[in-house]
């Protein structure tokens, strides 16, 4: 699956002159975990997240201690580039959604701005990759069906059953056929994996 199929399209960004305060209503009321950073001409100049944003937020409450808890020295911060991480991972939407996941893994991220160019056209998330996995089988079923339908001229008459996201392709057909139907099975949101069983 290519991480275009996957993304949440268009991308909500935040501008660099944004208060803090105006970072995290953004946040909340989209339902997202981080968001790019864009400069007046659009570009992405960073990203902000959650953990960013909440760094300095909350004075301590004094009923929580025995003693007074110590001052703050330093007054928390007031503008989103105050805080944003300037060096973002970024990936394209022709990459492999694979890919992608391991990457969010690795690093420790839950959200990953997809680029076309230099233009920002969506942001993969955790929660965009959960949504896909948690597609029930029927409906990945019958998303199959319909797309080897459009291409079946030749009259494969592929027997599709899937369980748990794995797709199984039963059915005659040539070389070709068969790699056309495996990528067009592919292409369906929700599939993990294609088996082709020749009856």
């Amino acid at each position: 699956m290519l991480v275009r199929e996957a993304m949440t399209a268009p991308a909500v960004t935040v501008p660099v002159t944004a208060t803090v305060r105006q970072a995290i209503k953004l946040l909340y009321d989209n339902d997202i975990t981080a968001v790019p950073v864009v400069d007046d001409s659009g570009r992405m100049v960073g990203i902000v997240s959650e953990t960013d944003l909440l760094r300095g937020e909350f004075e301590a409450d004094p009923r929580a201690f025995l003693r007074p808890p110590p001052a703050t020295e330093k007054a928390p911060p007031n503008l989103v580039e105050e805080v944003m991480t300037r060096r973002v991972l970024t990936t394209r939407e022709t990459a492999d959604v694979a890919d992608v996941a391991g990457l969010m893994m690795s690093a420790g991220v839950k959200s990953v701005p997809v680029l076309r160019g230099r233009q920002i056209v969506g942001v993969v998330s955790r929660r965009d990759l959960i949504a896909v996995l948690a597609r029930a089988d029927h409906v990945i079923r019958a998303d199959v069906v319909a797309a080897l339908a459009d291409y079946d001229q030749h009259g494969a008459g592929w027997e599709v059953s899937v369980h748990d996201g794995v797709v199984e392709l039963r059915g005659q057909a040539d070389e070709r056929t068969e790699r056309v139907a495996e990528l067009l099975t592919r292409t369906v949101s929700g599939v993990v994996r294609v088996d082709l069983v020749h009856t």
